[in-house]
């Protein structure tokens, strides 16, 4: 069994946003891991259906380039399949033997599928034999804050769970909330006035607040990292 101690709450594979990510102990190519040794970070949880395929080939080494712009956000990289730990490693090193691009972040064997089953990375409609492409995004709390998934004939884009990692932080830093097609450094946009008084605050100054409105609840404001910049 590669997975150990594995909470019971997710049995049933539902996990959402808002809920303590469940714990797990497994077996993984750096070495027997416990998520929760890994709170105080951000933690990119992705599964992936298979070693040795093409789509998923290519989908680590995007991961592997964008590695350093991860730890750079205080996030770590997680891999998972239900492929064994010596199929791991011999697809990894066959990556690097192809391409000379190392695999830097722990793949997870997961070979019975415990920890796939927990967090809904099974789709049975789809197949009981591999994990669809999920992401899940743990935040250093341990909490679980976005969830993306992608069909097996479909690669993810790094630059999206970049761009979203990015856009949590900020909204968590700043206190905002970010609108459509949001890159860094581009305006945010502030929570909607929860009084009436702050309505009409916004309507008469809204430069007093550091605002752009376009109406009272459609309001942007430049964050403090670009003011600093």
């Amino acid at each position: 069994m590669e997975c150990y101690n594995c909470h019971s709450q997710s049995s049933f594979g539902h996990i959402s946003i808002g809920m303590k990510a469940p714990d797990f102990y497994a077996n993984t190519t750096f070495g027997p891991l416990r998520l929760s040794d890994l709170k105080g970070k951000w933690v990119i949880l992705f599964s992936h259906p298979g070693d040795f395929t093409p789509v998923c080939t290519t989908e680590f080494i995007a991961f592997a380039e964008a590695n350093p712009q991860f730890e750079v956000l205080n996030a770590q990289l997680l891999g998972l399949s239900i492929d064994s730990n010596p199929s791991h490693l011999a697809w990894v090193n066959n990556i690097y033997q192809n391409t000379g691009v190392e695999i830097p972040f722990p793949v997870i064997a997961d070979r019975v599928g415990e920890i796939a089953r927990m967090y809904g990375m099974i789709a049975p409609d789809v197949s009981t034999q591999e994990t669809v492409r999920n992401v899940v995004f743990i935040d250093p709390q341990m909490i679980i804050r976005a969830i993306l998934i992608y069909p097996l004939t479909n690669g993810r884009n790094t630059y999206e769970i970049l761009r979203l990692l990015e856009a949590l932080q900020t909204t968590d830093r700043e206190k905002v909330v970010t609108p459509a097609n949001w890159l860094p450094g581009k305006p945010v946009l502030v929570p909607p006035p929860k009084t009436y008084e702050q309505l009409q605050q916004r309507q008469q100054s809204p430069d007093s607040l550091g605002l752009n409105c376009t109406d009272w609840y459609l309001c942007y404001k430049n964050t403090n990292q670009q003011q600093l910049n």
